[in-house]
C-alpha cells in the first residue's frame, strides 16, 4: 500500500508541472510594451538645435542681416504690450483702433503664479510627448548621397507589414556594396532572395545587405518589408539608411487610418436642409426670445429639428414638432450648454444661434451649406444684423506667438485672411460670430469647456485653431432681437438674466477665464484690439 501511494505521488510531482508547462507553451505570448512618457526614437544628430548650430566650414565668411527678414522669424521670446492711448468715449476702441494688451500672471498672487508654473510645465512636457511624434522632427538631405529613398508617404498600420518603396544605392564602381537599414519600433524581412547579396540580421531591427554587384543589390533592396512590432494607434518610426560613407534618414508612419463618419443626406439634386442640418441653441430663462426665435424657423423651416439647452431656474417646456428640449442644473452655462446641444446632433451639420435670433428671407441655410460642401471648411459663419441695421460678422483673425519657458502670447485683431474662390462674399478667417454652420464631428473635436459658463465665444475659436478650418459669409443674415429696453421696464426674469449674462469684471468669471488661458492653454498675456 506504502509503494502504491509513493509511486502515485511520484506521478502526480511529475506530470502537474509538465501539464502546466504543456498549456503554457499553448497559451498565446504577450510582450510588455513601455508606454511612458519618454522621448520619441530620434537619432540625436537630428536634433533641431544641433542643425542650426552656426558651421565652422563658413565661419569665415562675413554677413549683413536683414532686420526687415529677420524680423519675421519667431524668436520664441515674445511679449504683449498695449500700442497708444485712446479717450474714454463711447465705442472708441472701434474707432481709434487701440491695442490692448494684458498679462494673465496678473489674475493670481505670486505664490499661486509659481504653483501653476509648475504644474503647467510638467503637463506641457507630456503634452508634447503624447502629440508629437519622429514624423514632426526636422530632418535635412545631406548633399550629394548616392542614397535613395522614399522621403514622405509611407504608411504602415500597427504590427502590420508593407513594402518598402524606392530604396536603391547609386554608386561609383567598388569591389564591395554594402547597405544597411535600422528601425526603432519595428523589423526588416526580404519578400524574395536575390542571387549574389548577402544578408545579416533579417527579421531584427538592423538588416545588412552586401554584393560585388550593384545591380543585384538594388534588385535586392525593392523588395525589403518593414513590420511594425510595438504596437501604438498614432505614431512614427524614423529608419536609418546607410552605406560606409552616407547616412540618411526617414520616416515610416505607424497609424491606423482615420475612421470615416459619413452621413446619408438623400439623394442628389439640391439641398435637404431637414436631413443636413440640426438647429442649436442654449436658453436661460428667455422663453419670450425663444418662442419668436421658434416661430421664425418654422416660417422658412416647417422640419428642421431644433434642439434647446436649457439650464432656467423654472423650466418650461416648449412644445412642438421636430423640437428637442433637453434641461439642465440651474445655471449650469453657456459653454455645457453647447455641449449638451451639440452632443444630440445626428445630422452630418449644426446651425448654431442665440435663444434671441429672428430669422428673415436672408437667413439662407442653403448658402453656408453649398459653402461647406464644396469647400474643405469646418464651419462657416454668417451675419447678425441689430435692429439699428448694423450687421456683424466678428471676424477674428488669431495667432500665437511663441514665448519661451513663460509661455506664448495670445493676439486677436479684426479681419480676415483672403476671399474664397467661387464664393464672391465669403473669406477665410479664424473666428467668427455666433450664428455659423459647422461639420458636427469636428465641432465635436474641439468641444466647448464647460468651465466657462457665462461669458464665452471666441475661446471655442481658440481652442479649435490648428483643428477648425474657418470661413464667414456676410450674404447669409439673421436678425438680432432688439435689447432697447429701460431698467424701469425690465421684469424680474429679465434683471435675472442680465445678472447672469453681464456679470461684474471682478467676479470669478473672468478669474476662471484668465485662469484657462494661463494654465489649459499656456498663454502668458493677450493682445487684442
Amino acid at each position: 500500500m506504502r509503494l502504491i501511494r509513493k509511486t502515485l505521488c511520484t506521478v502526480f510531482i511529475v506530470t502537474v508541472p509538465l501539464g502546466i508547462l504543456f498549456l503554457w507553451t499553448l497559451s498565446p505570448k504577450y510582450n510588455v510594451v513601455d508606454i511612458r512618457y519618454r522621448t520619441n526614437g530620434v537619432p540625436n544628430g537630428l536634433e533641431r538645435d544641433r542643425l542650426w548650430m552656426p558651421s565652422k566650414k563658413y565661419a569665415h565668411i562675413s554677413f549683413r542681416m536683414k532686420e526687415d527678414v529677420v524680423g519675421l522669424l519667431s524668436s520664441n521670446s515674445c511679449t504683449c504690450e498695449s500700442e497708444g492711448t485712446v479717450p474714454n468715449l463711447p465705442f472708441s476702441n472701434n474707432l481709434f483702433g487701440h491695442i490692448f494688451a494684458f498679462h494673465f500672471e496678473d489674475s493670481f498672487s505670486s505664490s499661486t503664479v509659481e504653483r501653476m508654473k509648475k504644474n503647467r510645465e510638467r503637463e506641457y512636457q507630456n503634452f508634447l510627448l503624447r502629440s508629437q511624434t519622429p514624423a514632426d522632427k526636422l530632418i535635412v538631405a545631406k548633399a550629394n548621397s548616392p542614397l535613395q529613398y522614399p522621403i514622405q508617404g509611407v504608411e504602415v498600420r500597427p504590427l502590420k507589414t508593407i513594402l518598402i518603396p524606392g530604396l536603391a544605392i547609386q554608386a561609383s564602381p567598388m569591389e564591395m556594396y554594402r547597405v544597411n537599414l535600422t528601425a526603432n519600433l519595428g523589423t526588416f524581412r526580404l519578400s524574395a532572395v536575390v542571387q549574389d547579396v548577402q544578408v545579416e540580421g533579417e527579421g531584427e531591427m538592423n538588416l545588412s545587405l552586401s554584393s560585388t554587384q550593384l545591380d543585384n543589390l538594388n534588385r535586392q533592396l525593392s523588395f525589403v518589408t518593414y513590420t511594425n512590432t510595438l504596437f501604438h494607434p498614432n505614431t512614427a518610426d524614423t529608419v536609418t539608411f546607410e552605406t560606409d560613407e552616407h547616412q540618411a534618414y526617414f520616416t515610416i508612419k505607424v497609424r491606423y487610418p482615420p475612421t470615416p463618419k459619413l452621413y446619408d443626406s438623400g439623394s442628389p439634386g439640391g439641398y435637404n436642409i431637414s436631413a443636413l442640418v440640426t438647429i442649436a441653441t442654449k436658453t436661460f430663462l428667455r422663453y419670450d426670445k425663444l418662442k419668436a426665435l421658434i416661430s421664425s424657423i418654422r416660417k422658412y423651416y416647417p422640419t428642421v429639428n431644433i434642439i434647446i439647452a436649457d439650464d432656467s431656474e423654472d423650466p418650461e417646456r416648449v412644445e412642438g414638432p421636430y423640437i428637442e428640449q433637453y434641461f439642465m442644473p440651474f445655471g449650469k452655462g453657456w459653454f455645457a450648454g453647447r455641449n449638451l446641444a451639440i452632443s444630440q446632433v445626428t445630422t452630418k451639420y449644426f446651425l448654431w444661434v442665440d435663444d434671441d435670433f429672428i430669422f428673415s428671407a436672408d437667413t439662407k441655410i442653403e448658402k453656408l451649406v453649398d459653402v461647406l460642401e464644396k469647400t474643405k471648411l469646418d464651419l462657416v459663419g454668417g451675419a447678425v444684423k441689430e435692429i439699428t441695421g448694423v450687421a456683424t460678422t466678428f471676424r477674428q483673425k488669431i495667432t500665437v506667438e511663441p514665448g519661451g519657458e513663460d509661455g506664448d502670447c495670445l493676439h486677436t485683431r479684426r479681419g480676415y485672411y483672403q476671399t474664397i474662390e467661387g464664393f464672391p462674399n465669403c473669406v477665410i478667417t479664424d473666428g467668427v460670430v455666433n450664428f455659423f454652420l459647422a461639420r458636427i464631428e469636428k465641432a465635436q473635436q474641439v468641444g466647448f469647456d464647460p468651465r466657462l459658463a457665462r461669458v464665452a465665444h471666441l475661446e471655442f475659436f481658440i481652442d479649435g485653431l490648428g483643428a477648425l478650418h474657418v470661413g464667414s459669409c456676410d450674404d447669409v443674415v439673421v436678425h438680432h432681437a432688439s435689447k432697447i429696453k429701460l431698467f424701469w421696464q425690465k421684469t424680474e426674469t429679465e434683471k435675472l438674466y442680465s445678472k447672469f449674462r453681464h456679470p461684474d469684471s471682478t467676479t470669478n468669471n473672468l478669474k476662471i477665464k484668465h485662469g484657462l488661458f494661463y494654465f489649459k492653454n499656456r498663454f502668458k498675456c493677450l493682445t487684442r484690439n
